[in-house]
């Protein structure tokens, strides 16, 4: 045997490298129960789903949620709440082999989180669209125990950060129609103590009356004119007939100044200038109304489409209780480092004879 192994150390490194490896996996390597779950993200619909092809799209590659699950699952957060409601370092620190045991009951956080990512994995199964959970323990009841607080809390999460986001978009459209009431009621107010205060209730209709009679009275001023001028190709201008008819064109001239004074005038409420002003009233009255309507269909919008966002964590399979262990993969890994090590020292062996054939 020494013999054999001074002339072949390697193949003697590599035996010794088996036997030993096979004892730690066959042996002295603890059981390790596994506890599995399998869960996905349901949203209420609404309404019923536009069919496009971005739509398509978001449908094929749309896992963003799972993968915001998926990291919360592995974050720090998760693993200090872990240590609140069950006593992690104590299970993982007392049990196990030298190997696969927490060896520092009282390490930090960081080093603490980087042994839960060894426990703790939570794949993505992009095909299905669904997201599983692996958990590994020395018990088959804590197994199950840390696997029911990762799917209870992530979905306690998930539900509070598609409801708070939610309740900021609505809460915020609630205070910009509040706003848009609180000026569409103003700009109504103005607009009817304007009206109140010239005794109109609508200056632009009584402009246009009012261009409606002078335009008569123009048309009978000019009547009266050609009459006028008619008769006086016959009569004198001091004939009954002429002077009625000069008196009544003096008093439609009149008429007519006195109307269009009324429309416009330098000073004074001109209806000209009421007009304008009411038709700027007007005009903010009714861009608030719109303002506002909008802002009622947008915050309606948003409540539906905040209600649709809401996932919901849907259990495929639920937190499983082993019977058994099934880790570690005992057999597979005694006989997958002895395939490999024989390799190498094969290799290192044909290495030896071309080493000693160019010495001979």
């Amino acid at each position: 045997m020494q013999k054999f192994i001074r002339k072949q150390p390697h193949w003697a490194l590599a035996f010794t490298a088996i036997m030993a490896v096979s004892l730690y996996w066959l042996v002295w390597a603890a059981d390790r129960y596994v506890s599995r779950t399998t869960v996905v993200l349901e949203s209420p619909q609404i309404a019923a789903p536009e069919f496009s092809f971005s739509n398509l799209l978001k449908g094929a590659g749309g896992h963003s949620d799972l993968l915001l699950l998926r990291e919360h699952l592995l974050s720090t957060d998760m693993l200090s709440k872990v240590q609140r409601e069950i006593p992690f370092r104590e299970h993982y620190s007392q049990n196990g082999d030298l190997f696969t045991r927490l060896r520092d009951a009282s390490a930090p956080i960081e080093e603490l989180h980087k042994y839960f990512k060894k426990r703790v994995s939570v794949e993505l199964d992009e095909y299905a669209g669904v997201l599983n959970i692996t958990v590994e323990a020395f018990a088959p009841e804590f197994a199950q125990q840390l696997s029911q607080l990762l799917l209870k809390s992530g979905e306690t999460h998930m539900n509070a950060m598609g409801q708070r986001l939610a309740e900021e978009q609505v809460r915020f459209l609630e205070g910009q129609v509040a706003r848009l009431e609180e000026r569409l009621g103003s700009t109504r107010a103005t607009l009817l103590a304007y009206q109140n205060e010239h005794g109109l209730i609508s200056p632009i209709h009584t402009v246009e009356s009012l261009n409606q009679v002078v335009g008569t009275l123009e048309g009978e001023l000019a009547r009266m004119q050609a009459r006028y001028s008619a008769a006086q190709s016959y009569q004198s201008t001091r004939s009954a007939e002429l002077v009625k008819i000069k008196s009544e064109i003096n008093a439609l001239q009149k008429q007519i100044a006195k109307e269009q004074n009324r429309l416009a005038q330098e000073t004074g409420n001109a209806l000209n200038r009421i007009s304008a002003d009411y038709q700027t009233l007007e005009m903010k009255a009714q861009f608030a109304q719109q303002t506002y309507s909008s802002a009622l269909a947008a915050l309606e919008s948003t409540r539906i489409e905040a209600a649709r966002k809401l996932k919901q964590v849907s259990v495929l399979q639920s937190p499983l209780l082993p019977e058994y262990a099934t880790k570690p993969d005992r057999l597979y890994n005694a006989s997958v480092f002895a395939i490999i090590t024989l390799f190498l020292a094969f290799i290192a062996n044909m290495m030896v004879l071309i080493v000693r054939d160019h010495r001979d």
